[in-house]
């Protein structure tokens, strides 16, 4: 694919359901090997644009293009080049965690030949070779993310997608989490796109931010560079989503969504 410096670009991109517009006419980019953070409550249209992104839902106006991939015109090239780790849970509990890897190669059309490499790679680098033979249902929340992690880069795209990749998870945890993305992005330089609704989170790991409110990037920047727009004395990231939406981080989403993230969470442990 192409070399440039852009990995995504889209172009005023848009979403509407109804009545109701998710995404307004959007339009930003994410260099490649960035970690990239769209950062809001639930309701912002964070899931919405990530699943436009990676063509699970096609876009009511406007486009992106992935490495060189249209998600309009080139959709199967576009997931051929992206891994996407989603929110609610993606692994069966029912299969070891070197059943689900092979699944997902077989999914990913892997040769036959390069399978068991790639497998014992993956378990390698997630440090969960030891566990390879457990059955997932008796994972922790944590070992569980990083599998998910392990079917989402087993085809080695170089862009990744991860939609609340941490929700659920403690504090440790997720920080084992983002010690395996970060050293994705140092060993193979993978472009990192997530969304979150944990300000720290975004704070701690990416290299720019959108904050997103009501379907609008309300402001993109380094976390650095959004805190000295609010012109605050030792402001943080909750401030500056203050200061450019005009609102609290507060949780919105409706009962549906709600039950959705709970039972995440409960499974996540």
């Amino acid at each position: 694919m192409k070399q440039g410096i852009d990995m995504i670009t889209v172009t005023n991109l848009s979403k509407q359901f109804k009545k109701i517009t998710a995404v307004n006419n959007i339009s930003f980019s994410v260099n490649r090997g960035e970690i990239f953070a769209f950062v809001g409550p639930n309701g912002a249209g964070k899931t919405t644009t990530i699943k436009m992104l990676i063509t699970l839902i096609a876009p009511t106006s406007g486009d992106a293009v992935i490495d060189g991939c249209s998600i309009t015109a080139d959709a199967a090239e576009v997931r051929r080049v992206i891994g996407y780790v989603p929110q609610m849970i993606s692994v069966d509990g029912t299969l070891t965690a070197e059943e689900n890897l092979m699944l997902m190669a077989r999914l990913y059309d892997i040769g036959r030949k390069d399978r068991r490499q790639r497998i014992d790679e993956v378990l390698t680098f997630l440090d969960l070779t030891q566990e390879s033979h457990a059955l997932v249902k008796n994972f922790s929340g944590g070992m569980i993310r990083k599998l998910e992690v392990g079917q989402a880069i087993l085809h080695r795209p170089p862009v990744l997608f991860l939609d609340e990749p941490t929700s659920g998870l403690d504090p440790v945890a997720r920080r084992n989490v983002w010690q395996h993305l970060l050293e994705l992005r140092k060993q193979v330089r993978t472009t990192i796109f997530f969304t979150t609704h944990y300000m720290e989170e975004a704070e701690e790991v990416a290299d720019r931010v959108a904050v997103m409110h009501l379907g609008n990037i309300a402001a993109i920047g380094t976390v650095d560079e959004l805190r000295r727009q609010t012109k605050k004395e030792n402001a943080t990231l909750e401030d500056a989503f203050i200061y450019f939406t005009g609102t609290t981080m507060q949780e919105k989403g409706n009962l549906r969504e709600i039950k959705r993230m709970r039972e995440t969470e409960r499974k996540l442990g």
